[in-house]
């Protein structure tokens, strides 16, 4: 399988899942209609591949990996929708299309992100999954990478040092809880769904997604000033116009670039064991390396 076919066949699975799942509340119709503006809006599915590659790995997918793969797509779309405010990165386009506040409204925006956050928990709580234990670790691993010790932490440090000229080390911490948290969750709920928890197989795949995490977002700083507005779905050189700190910025270009390959090489070296079933995990860090947008 490519990974154009297994991205088409993530994304149909988990937008499927997405789509029932989302059933209509008609006291919420104009709260899901914003919630499902931003759900389906042309996201590449990243998150959700990484999960069901990772379950693949061990087993046949299960409706617990479908859960997980969109519960962690739900808690995205809340950080992107919270991520554009105005109180934040204040920004106009996502995907090549209005943000959710331009949509509709800043007070719709927040109220929609609120709904998707606890979206992705009914999500993972329901009872037609039978092993309690099993979810209650898949909620646990989700509520570390999404709160206070994941990304809500990175969204922190990153609007408090916006003007400021910060180390790498400073700017790695940053990028681990930002965007490296919920990566890492997608890769360790993806083997967690179908029961794999060997701690040295699960060791191995969180050596793969820290790597990958981290150049995601390196790659994410590249193309904000290789790649032109219509390429990238959103204004370019935001990151620039905000003075927000950057590896191109803190490495040069070029130096960003090697950090980038150095961080492909690392995550390859960690899925090698796997051999040839791990072949959709190194396309996707080959992918995040290759992207313009």
């Amino acid at each position: 399988m490519t990974l154009d076919d297994f991205s088409q066949f993530a994304r149909r699975r988990v937008d499927h899942y997405l789509t029932q799942k989302l059933d209509q509340y008609e006291p919420a119709n104009h709260l899901q209609e914003a919630m499902a503006y931003s759900l389906f809006n042309g996201g590449k599915r990243v998150r959700p591949m990484l999960t069901y590659a990772t379950a693949s790995l061990f087993s046949d997918i299960s409706e617990l990996t479908d859960a997980c793969a969109a519960a962690i797509e739900s808690i995205h779309a809340y950080s992107l929708i919270h991520d554009d405010l105005p109180a934040m990165d204040d920004d106009d386009l996502r995907r090549g299309k209005p943000t959710c506040h331009i949509q509709y409204n800043e007070a719709t925006a927040i109220l929609a992100g609120d709904a998707l956050q606890t979206f992705a928990f009914e999500l993972l709580s329901q009872t037609q999954h039978t092993n309690a234990s099993l979810q209650l670790q898949l909620i646990q691993e989700l509520i570390h990478a999404s709160g206070r010790h994941g990304m809500v932490t990175g969204q922190m440090i990153d609007l408090a040092n916006v003007g400021h000229d910060i180390d790498q080390q400073a700017l790695q911490q940053m990028h681990q809880h930002k965007t490296g948290a919920l990566i890492r969750a997608s890769v360790r709920m993806g083997a967690i769904s179908v029961s794999m928890l060997d701690h040295d197989k699960l060791a191995q795949l969180d050596r793969y997604a820290s790597a990958i995490g981290l150049a995601f977002q390196v790659q994410d700083d590249i193309i904000d000033i290789t790649s032109d507005t219509n390429t990238l779905g959103k204004n370019q050189f935001s990151d620039e116009a905000a003075n927000k700190p950057t590896y191109p910025k803190l490495l040069g270009l070029k130096g960003a670039q090697e950090f980038a390959n150095t961080l492909h090489q690392q995550a390859l070296e960690a899925i090698k064991p796997f051999g040839d079933p791990a072949q959709p995990l190194v396309e996707l860090a080959n992918y995040i390396i290759g992207r313009n947008h």
